[in-house]
């Protein structure tokens, strides 16, 4: 049994013991208990805008996360050990057996250790600039199996590259494509711009409400593909995307929700400012067949604005903002646009609180809410609203 996760054989709970000091997970209780906790506070923040649907729950909820990155060092034994950076700072806090990460991801970890040792490979250490590797990304696409292991360097120079490659595939045949990321600075955990294939065809493919998706070293796709599926259907669902319906996807990333929207028949505009994410999300849209939804590299605000000073109009606006919620000028050009439904999925109840008042002064109600547990053991909670336009002065 691993040091650092204690299962409790009666009802399948586990505990971990790096809790206290690695800040990933925020609740330590019975996950029946997490779900209770999390019900409270969405309808104590919520239920003044409408009544709050039970939350949609995991049925086993460990090692969801399809995307694991991990640092690596040497420590006073000069030994090799790997972990992640605390929540709370860059110190590294050691564990090789986080019930949060995906158990393929793991084991790949703990090869690479041995391997590093094998090829003389040094992990980065910041203080000195000495070593090469800097951290792994592993990402892992739960319908088709497929896995991509990213190896992050200081320098492009790999030693023994294809013995190395040969070495790791071999003991984990699971992996299907290898990328070495160069990354020249000094910020942790994030990717460089340039990448090196080193093994299969640099990237994923994973597939989610029936739709196919691309995942790229630097693609945002969210990390529990379980939940996501469930947070996607209901945010359709609410939406009652019908044949024809004109759909705009707002803050729309590598076009997750839209796509899934134009597979349901709407005609769908994505709108998104990071120039990288619109080229993913046109790739997606032609990986899945998709003719009837476009993407725009414009702000969203900006978008609409636009459109409704061409007289255009809209059915259906899908958001989907990080924790920061959106803006009062974007729920400005919402109001300008007239949409007869938003469908908000939201990251942060705080945010999203805030964001409703201001929706309902612009002459939105909201019909529906549902939360969803897309990070068990976490203190956030994803939820999705349908607003609609309630009276004769927003139209």
């Amino acid at each position: 049994m691993s040091k650092h996760i204690v299962i409790n054989k009666s009802n399948g709970e586990r505990s971990c013991g790096c809790f206290k000091r690695c800040g990933g997970c925020q609740l330590d209780k019975p996950y029946a208990e997490q779900l209770e906790w999390k019900q409270a506070k969405a309808e104590r923040m919520l239920s003044r805008f409408c009544k709050v649907r039970p939350i949609i729950s995991m049925e086993i909820p460990y090692n969801y996360r399809n995307k694991v990155q991990t640092v690596y060092k040497v420590n006073g034994s000069r030994r090799i050990i790997s972990g992640i950076y605390q929540s709370s700072g860059h110190s590294m806090t050691a564990t090789d057996d986080c019930f949060l990460e995906d158990e393929n991801a793991q084991a790949i970890v703990k090869t690479l250790k041995e391997l590093m040792v094998s090829f003389k490979i040094l992990p980065y250490n910041p203080d000195s600039g000495q070593g090469l590797l800097k951290h792994t990304l592993i990402r892992v696409a739960r319908s088709t199996g497929e896995l991509m292991l990213v190896l992050v360097t200081a320098s492009p120079i790999f030693p023994a590259k294809k013995n190395f490659v040969r070495a790791i595939t071999q003991k984990h045949p699971c992996i299907t494509t290898i990328v070495q990321n160069i990354n020249k600075g000094n910020v942790p955990l994030t990717l460089g711009d340039r990448n090196i294939i080193m093994y299969g065809n640099g990237y994923i493919t994973d597939e989610l409400c029936g739709c196919r998706f691309k995942v790229s070293p630097h693609s945002f796709y969210q990390v529990n593909p379980i939940q996501t599926e469930k947070l996607y259907s209901e945010a359709i669902k609410a939406a009652g995307i019908k044949e024809g319906d004109r759909v705009i996807d707002a803050y729309c990333g590598t076009g997750t929700i839209g796509i899934i929207a134009a597979k349901n028949g709407a005609d769908v505009a994505g709108v998104e400012l990071n120039p990288a994410a619109v080229k993913d999300a046109v790739s997606n849209a032609k990986l899945n067949g998709l003719h009837n939804i476009t993407f725009y590299n414009e702000d969203a605000g900006d978008f609409m604005i636009k459109l409704a000073g061409a007289g255009e109009s809209c059915d259906t606006v899908f958001l989907d903002p990080p924790r920061a919620g959106t803006t009062e000028a974007f729920i400005s050009s919402l109001s300008q646009l007239k949409p007869e439904k938003i469908v908000y999925v939201s990251c942060k109840l705080e945010t999203l609180t805030r964001d409703l008042k201001l929706f309902t002064a612009a002459g939105y109600k909201a019909k529906f809410i549902q939360p969803v547990d897309m990070f068990p053991h976490t203190n956030h909670v994803e939820t999705v609203v349908l607003l609609s336009r309630e009276f004769a002065g927003t139209k």
